[in-house]
C-alpha cells in the first residue's frame, strides 16, 4: 500500500478522498489554487501546496507543477479524482514517466478507450448492443452526409466530451450548421479538442450505467446499475440505484454482459459503461468512462463497497476481495445533485442527519462559491429498504438541508422528487422537457 498520495483535484471530490486516505492509514498531499487558500480539502490534508492562480488552466491543469509537487512532497501516487486530469493519457504517463502511480487506468488504456468510434468496435466485438454513429466529423457536409445516412433524428457529440458539454440534438438538416459550430466551440474550450462525431438519436430512453471494478488479476465485478436519466442540457440532477424501469431477469443479463466485455478489452481499475435503455428493453452501449464517476456514492450506499479505497488498491496491486456472487442488491438509493446557482458566501450550513443519510460536501463556514469551477456544492445520498421509503427519506433530508447565504437548487430538487413521474418511477430523459 502507498504511504503517502497527492490528490490532483479540489472540492468535495478532493475531501472525499482524503477521508478515504486517512482512514486507510495513508497520507495526504492537497494542492489548491490561490482561489482554494482556505479551502476545505487543504485544512484536512497532511501538507498543502499552492500551484497557481485561480484559472483551472494554471493550476489543477497544470501537469509540470502538480507532478513536482509530488515529488517534492514524497508522493507515491496521485489520484486525479474526476474532471481535470482524471482522463488525460498524457498526464498518467508523465506520472509514469517520474515513477508516480497514477490512480486509475494505465495511458495506452485511456487512450484507446477515450477514441470513441474504436470504443464501438472494441464493443461491438464484446456482443453489446452498440448505438450507430460515425467517426470523427471535421466539417459541417460530412455532417450532413453522415446525418443523411443514419436518419434523423441524430446527437451531435464531442469526441472528448464528458460532463455533457459538446453535445446538441439535430432533427433536421437546416439545424447542423449553427449545431455544430456551437458545439465544437464549446468542445475545444471545455477539452482542447472540437472534433466531433454523430449517433442515432435514441428515444423515448433511459440513461443507464453500470458501475465496474476490475483488478489487474482479471477479477472483475459488476456492484449493479444506476439510473441517471433525470437531467437538464445532459447534466446529470438526480442518480437513483437500482433502477426502477430494469427488472431483475434484464439487470442480471446486462451485468453478466458488461463483466464479459470489461474483461475481454482488459480493462484495470474503475470504470462505468453507458447505456441507452429503451422501450423495448434494449441496452445500447454509448460509452466507457474510465474514472471515478461523481454518482459513485450512491452505489457506496447500496451496497456498502467503497469505491475511493478500491481504487487505490487496484493501482497498488491489490486483488479484489470479493466475488460477483457477493454483489447483494438490495433497498433502493437516491442521490441528489446540489449546486450553486450563483456566486455567494456560505452564512450557515445544517446538513440532515440519521441513519443512511450522507452529505458530500466541501462546505464550511465562510466558503465562497467561485465563478472559476464547477457549481457543485455537494450530494446528498440517503438509503433505504425499499424506493418508497427512500423517495419518503430523500424528501425529509432536503427539506432539512440548509445553506444559508448561497442560493442553491434545494427546492427544485425536492420539486423533483416530489413529481408523479419521479415517484412512480415512469421517467426518462425527456423529464425535464415535460415539466
Amino acid at each position: 500500500m502507498f504511504s503517502k498520495i497527492l490528490i490532483a483535484n479540489r472540492g468535495e471530490i478532493a475531501v472525499r478522498i482524503i477521508r478515504a486516505c486517512k482512514e486507510m492509514g495513508v497520507a495526504t498531499v492537497a494542492v489548491y489554487s490561490q482561489e482554494d487558500k482556505n479551502a476545505l480539502h487543504v485544512a484536512l490534508a497532511d501538507q498543502s501546496y499552492c500551484i497557481g492562480p485561480a484559472e483551472a488552466g494554471e493550476s489543477y491543469l497544470n501537469e509540470t507543477q502538480i507532478i513536482s509537487t509530488a515529488i517534492l512532497a514524497g508522493a507515491q501516487a496521485i489520484h486525479p479524482g474526476y474532471g481535470f486530469l482524471s482522463e488525460n493519457p498524457h498526464f498518467a504517463r508523465q506520472c509514469r514517466k517520474n515513477g508516480i502511480v497514477f490512480i486509475g487506468p494505465d495511458p495506452e488504456s485511456m487512450e484507446e478507450l477515450s477514441d470513441k468510434a474504436r470504443l464501438k468496435e472494441l464493443m461491438k466485438d464484446t456482443g453489446l448492443l452498440v448505438i450507430p454513429g460515425t467517426q470523427a466529423l471535421s466539417s459541417i457536409d460530412q455532417v450532413k452526409a453522415e446525418a443523411e445516412r443514419l436518419g434523423y433524428p441524430v446527437m451531435l457529440k464531442a469526441c472528448a466530451g464528458g460532463g455533457g458539454r459538446g453535445i446538441r440534438l439535430i432533427r433536421s438538416e437546416d439545424e447542423i450548421a449553427p449545431a455544430f459550430l456551437e458545439a465544437s466551440a464549446e468542445a475545444l474550450s471545455a477539452f482542447g479538442d472540437g472534433s466531433m462525431y454523430l449517433e442515432k438519436y435514441i428515444f423515448p430512453a433511459r440513461h443507464i450505467e453500470l458501475q465496474m471494478l476490475s483488478d489487474e488479476y482479471g477479477h472483475v465485478v459488476c456492484l449493479g446499475d444506476r439510473d441517471c436519466s433525470l437531467q437538464r442540457r445532459n447534466q446529470k440532477l438526480i442518480e437513483e440505484t437500482p433502477s426502477p424501469a430494469v427488472d431483475a431477469e434484464s439487470r442480471a443479463a446486462i451485468m453478466a454482459a458488461a463483466i464479459d466485455a470489461v474483461k475481454k478489452i482488459g480493462y484495470v481499475g474503475a470504470g462505468t459503461l453507458e447505456f441507452l435503455y429503451d422501450q423495448q428493453g434494449r441496452f445500447w452501449f454509448m460509452e466507457m468512462n474510465v474514472r471515478l464517476q461523481v454518482e459513485h456514492c450512491v452505489t457506496e450506499m447500496l451496497l456498502g463497497y467503497d469505491l475511493v479505497k478500491w481504487q487505490i488498491r487496484i493501482a497498488a496491486g491489490i486483488p479484489l476481495n470479493f466475488t460477483q456472487d457477493e454483489v447483494q442488491i438490495r433497498g433502493a438509493a437516491i442521490e441528489c445533485r446540489i449546486n450553486a446557482n450563483s456566486c455567494g458566501s456560505l452564512k450557515m450550513l445544517h446538513v440532515p442527519g440519521g441513519p443512511e443519510v450522507r452529505f458530500d460536501t466541501c462546505l464550511i463556514a465562510g466558503t465562497s462559491v467561485s465563478p472559476y469551477y464547477d457549481a457543485l456544492l455537494g450530494k446528498l445520498v440517503i438509503y433505504a429498504k425499499t424506493r418508497e421509503e427512500a423517495l419518503r427519506k430523500i424528501r425529509a433530508a432536503l427539506c432539512e438541508l440548509v445553506v444559508d447565504g448561497i442560493s442553491t437548487n434545494i427546492e427544485e430538487q425536492l420539486s423533483f422528487v416530489a413529481d408523479e413521474r419521479f415517484v412512480s418511477g415512469d421517467y426518462d430523459l425527456t423529464f425535464m422537457g415535460n415539466r
